[in-house]
């Protein structure tokens, strides 16, 4: 059995070296195969050179790369093409999740196949300013009310998939940016997946972006007009 980690990267110069090397040290405790497929969606920054020099350094490191960029959830597309493993995981490279709780993860694939973290999942550790919590609440909220979608928390950036699975999802998926991770949950419950949340550990910055909480919201009604309205998705999977 083999592991595979995509680590997308958008501008992470500063963090994609830290992330690497704790992804290693949490894989290493497993005790199997592994590769992480880090993909530079676009950088303008040097991560790309920060990867190269992981490379250089550890074994088992993948960079896809391409000079647009093209949103998270076209990255974790792209980057599926590039894994081997039969169990694959999705880490934020910006340093603000811990893979602590990778082990577990992985465990409990082994009855379900969909791990992913909830901030809000009793045993969870997470630090963060009140407005980073409350817009997370809202965004959940809306999307249990417009999608269905039963889970606490779908936007967390720790998931853990088995390769049958997530290789169904990214076959249908037509949102490849931040929100891709809602439309990927509604289509697992298109596709009867069995689905657990997991304690996660993370540390959220301050800070946020007007337009980026916009842009989802907007992607969010779209996921619900094809999902409600054109009833898009059940096609596609049927």
């Amino acid at each position: 059995m083999k592991i595979s980690v995509i680590m997308p990267a958008y501008n992470e110069e500063k963090h994609i070296k830290e992330a690497i090397e704790e992804a290693i040290e949490a894989l290493e405790k497993i005790g199997l195969n592994y590769e992480i497929v880090v993909v530079n969606d676009g950088s303008k920054d040097e991560t790309t050179s920060k990867v190269l020099m992981c490379i250089k350094k550890y074994n088992g490191i993948k960079l896809v790369s391409y000079s647009e960029n093209k949103g998270k959830g076209f990255a974790i597309k792209e980057g599926f093409k590039h894994t081997s493993g039969d169990i694959i995981f999705l880490l934020d490279s910006d340093g603000e999740i811990s893979p602590i709780n990778l082990q577990e993860y992985f465990n409990a694939l082994k009855y379900v196949d969909i791990a992913i973290g909830s901030k809000w999942h009793k045993q969870s550790n997470v630090q963060a300013p009140f407005l980073r919590k409350f817009l997370s609440k809202g965004f959940n909220i809306l999307s249990k009310l417009l999608v269905g979608i039963k889970v606490s928390d779908t936007q967390t950036g720790f998931k853990a998939f088995k390769r049958e699975a997530l290789g169904k999802l990214v076959k249908v998926q037509s949102v490849y940016s931040y929100v891709f991770d809602v439309e990927f949950l509604a289509f697992a419950n298109f596709l009867k997946l069995k689905v657990i949340e997991l304690p996660v550990s993370m540390r959220l910055n301050a800070g946020f972006n007007m337009k980026k909480i916009l842009q989802m919201f907007w992607e969010l009604l779209g996921i619900t007009y094809r999902l409600r309205i054109r009833k898009k998705y059940k096609k596609n999977i049927l």
